[in-house]
């Protein structure tokens, strides 16, 4: 496959994201990468597009710990509890970064953000529940297009950390 035909093929991904399964050797994702003409910023609107459960968006999500940004991966269904990424990461104060500073550690608009093929090297946590599904969708860089991919890779193409940081509901 020549770059321009990969490039036709991941029109539907943004191309910092195309190009970064490319290099990842993962070029078969580019073709089940699907664009849709609604908006998948939510994990909701994701899932309604797909047609698939709640829990297997894959949520993109950036915090600040002690100003330094840091990815968590968490399923559709779930929130992020912020004290349990505080003390896995050992930070005195976490919280949902702003805007910009997610445009600017990542290169992507929130909505579609996705878990790897970023601007910058963040540290990423994934939060085991993504493990409960043999295929999860993920943002492939824009708010209108996703992939799917089995979580294990997943997890491992961000090189993420494996975590409990699920909100437990009471």
């Amino acid at each position: 496959m020549t770059a321009s035909d990969a490039a036709a093929e991941a029109s539907a991904a943004h191309p910092r994201f195309a190009e970064a399964l490319q290099e990842l050797g993962l070029d078969e994702l580019l073709p089940l990468i699907r664009r849709f003409p609604e908006a998948t910023r939510t994990a909701a609107e994701a899932a309604a597009a797909i047609g698939c459960e709640l829990s297997q968006i894959c949520k993109s999500l950036i915090f600040a710990a002690d100003g330094v940004p840091v990815l968590v991966l968490m399923d559709g269904a779930s929130r992020v509890d912020v004290e349990l990424v505080r003390r896995e990461l050992g930070a005195e104060k976490v919280g949902r970064a702003k805007a910009d500073v997610v445009r600017e550690t990542t290169g992507y608009a929130i909505g579609g953000v996705p878990p790897f093929g970023h601007r910058t090297k963040t540290r990423v946590l994934a939060d085991r529940s993504l493990l409960d599904h043999d295929v999860v969708w993920a943002a492939a860089g824009t708010p209108h297009a996703v992939f799917p991919m089995d979580p294990k890779s997943l997890i491992a193409a961000a090189g993420a950390t494996l975590v409990d940081v699920r909100e437990q509901l009471a």
